[in-house]
């Protein structure tokens, strides 16, 4: 969940080990809990719960598990608060990194977050550090398998409230302002689209290549500990990351 080519992360995931499935399946039920909290059980009634049920078949978790995150919250099986923490900073050679955490523990988060950038060559900044240099945007990313046609696709999206378009052999990723998220993506399903994600992301206005392979060693490390964090729900940065 992290930079910006979402679809080789998606692939990563699908991909994963069963450690790495049951993390991510922690940190979805995190999401679930506080949505339901806040907008009810009904999906139909609460438009960031249903883009959370699609996050979460995406990763493959299943449907009885998403019934039973959803039962939990609503009623009141899980009695933890969960509070929204974001974190900004610098990694190496000035990557900018945002991390978006769900935490019942705010020292201990900040301080694992703070010893990661520090570890690996970076440095933990202030509130609006970085911030600025990224943009929050929908992301659709929908299967592609060389049957669709571009234009096609582009003409659809915009219909539904997109406003860009990155057209790959895999994958198709449609971007559009936040706020119209669901129903780009419940517009896409109607037109008989494969959805494989849709989310919310902060998408970096510029990227910074890194050469040094220290640099390049780092960042990956600072990366896979800060996803490897059950408080961690996103990590994005601007680091233009070479091809998986």
């Amino acid at each position: 969940m992290s930079g910006h080519s979402k679809w080789n992360n998606i692939k990563r995931k699908k991909e994963a080990t069963d450690a790495a499935k049951a993390k991510i399946f922690t940190k979805i039920g995190r999401e679930i809990a506080v949505v339901v909290r806040e907008g009810g059980a009904d999906p139909n009634n609460n438009s960031k719960l249903r883009d959370l049920i699609a996050k979460a078949k995406a990763n493959n978790v299943p449907n009885e598990n998403i019934e039973r995150l959803i039962k939990k919250a609503a009623g009141g099986g899980d009695k933890t608060n969960y509070e929204n923490m974001v974190y900004e900073g610098y990694g190496p050679n000035g990557v900018a990194v945002i991390v978006e955490c769900l935490t019942d523990n705010k020292n201990r988060t900040a301080g694992d977050i703070r010893h990661y950038f520090d570890k690996f060559g970076g440095n933990l900044g202030t509130t609006g550090c970085v911030s600025y240099l990224f943009t929050k945007k929908g992301v659709v990313v929908i299967e592609h398998e060389g049957e669709l046609e571009e234009d096609a696709v582009f003409e659809d999206a915009m219909e539904f409230g997109g406003d860009d378009m990155t057209f790959d052999e895999e994958s198709v990723e449609i971007v559009c302002a936040p706020e119209a998220l669901s129903s780009l993506r419940e517009g896409l399903l109607s037109k008989g689209y494969a959805v494989v994600s849709a989310e919310e992301a902060e998408i970096p206005d510029t990227y910074v290549t890194l050469t040094d392979e220290d640099h390049i060693r780092k960042m990956n490390l600072l990366l896979e500990h800060l996803e490897d964090n059950d408080d961690v729900q996103n990590v994005w940065h601007n680091w233009d990351m070479p091809d998986a």
